[in-house]
This record gives C-alpha cells, structure tokens and sequence, in this order.
C-alpha cells in the first residue's frame, strides 16, 4: 500500500511560459496541486479548490517535457499535501530549478533549502487577510519572494505597512501585482513611484499574452 508522500492529489500540469516574478517569461513547467482552504475573492483558479486526481510521485517527474530546467509547484494550496510535496522538491531539485507558490497561511517550515518559495501575504481585498502570514518571515531566504495582489488602494497601504513594518525588504524580493481587471496598473505603479516602495511591479504576463480566463498557460 502506498505511503503518504508517495502521490499527489493534482488539478492540471502545463507547460506555459512563466508570467510571474523574477522569473517571467521563462519557460516553465507547472504542477497545480488540488485543493485549497481560502477562498480569496479575486482567485483565478477557484477551479483547483477541490477535486483533482491522484498522480504517484514518479508519473509525475516522467512527466516532465524534454528541455525544461524550472518547474513551479502551484495550487490549489500545495502546502495541504505538505509530506509528498517535500518529496517531489528533493527528486526534482538535482535536474530542475524548482519554484513552489503558496497562500502563506501554512507554514513552510521544513521545505528544503533549494525550494525557491514565492508567498503570498493577503491583503484585505482578498478576503483572507486574517491569517498569521508573520510566522513564516523567520523561514524565508534572500533569494525566495514575498508577493501582494493589490486590489484597492486599502490593499496598497496594507502592503505598504507590511513592508516597512516588517522591514520586508532586507528579507527577500517583493513583488506587487494589481488585480486583473480591478485595478488600473497605472495607479498602482504612480503609488508605488510616490512612495519609493522597495518592489517590484509586475503584470500577470500570462493573462497578456492569452485569453485571461485560458487555462493551462
């Protein structure tokens, strides 16, 4: 009988160009976990909060296309299948850079040093801000990234407190991204200009390049 780290509860695997973080526009090799326990407002993949298939560790690094180098770990929340995930991490991390994307909400001790961790910290335009996203700073690298969905301008500031509160900046890299379709990026990059805030910009490149509501891009 099968342990528990031995599969993965799974929505989809793609290969897409990366549209997010200091990766974007490379090309990249997703695995999106199923399942998720927020409910976030603006989420565009509300499709994996449930269901999924069962994939063993190993049809899943076969898997893997020819000429891939990054692979991201996405969900869904994959820190809800946190045993397997750390599994596929260690037999990936030899052959792949590998990115893993979680709601911030779990923690991420334990995940092995090579993970490069982008975490999301929720603003109150998610809905989810309620969250003890402060216990997993201690765990971050200089190299992982923190990332906040902007909504509203009460979602800028929140960031904006965030960092400078946290001194976010002499942690890791920091991202911001406006909710697409809610908000001007306009406005957030003059926010972000006016204030000198120590991030980066970005656009959800993917949503640009293809239908917004594509999947598996």
């Amino acid at each position: 009988m099968a342990v528990l780290t031995d599969t993965l509860r799974l929505t989809e695997t793609f290969l897409s160009l990366q549209g997010e973080g200091e990766h974007a526009g490379l090309l990249c090799y997703f695995i999106r976990t199923a399942g998720c326990d927020l409910r976030c407002r603006w989420c565009d993949t509300d499709y994996s909060w449930t269901g999924g298939v069962k994939h063993s560790l190993d049809d899943i690094v076969a898997g893997i296309p020819e000429g891939v180098t990054l692979v991201q770990i996405t969900g869904g929340e994959p820190l809800l299948q946190k045993e397997a995930v750390i599994e596929l991490i260690k037999r990936l991390s030899a052959e792949y850079a590998v990115l893993l994307e979680t709601g911030g909400h779990r923690s991420i001790e334990g995940l092995p040093p090579a993970t490069h961790i982008v975490l999301d910290i929720k603003l109150p335009g998610s809905n989810e801000a309620h969250h003890n996203f402060a216990d997993n700073l201690p765990f971050l690298k200089s190299s992982d990234e923190i990332k906040f969905v902007i909504a509203d301008r009460r979602d800028y500031e929140a960031a904006r407190s965030w960092i400078n509160e946290h001194r976010l900046h002499q942690l890791c890299k920091l991202l911001v991204s406006p909710v697409f379709g809610e908000i001007a990026p306009s406005d957030l990059a003059q926010w972000v200009i006016e204030d000198r805030l120590p991030v980066r910009m970005q656009l959800q490149q993917h949503k640009l390049i293809w239908d917004p509501n594509r999947r598996g891009v």
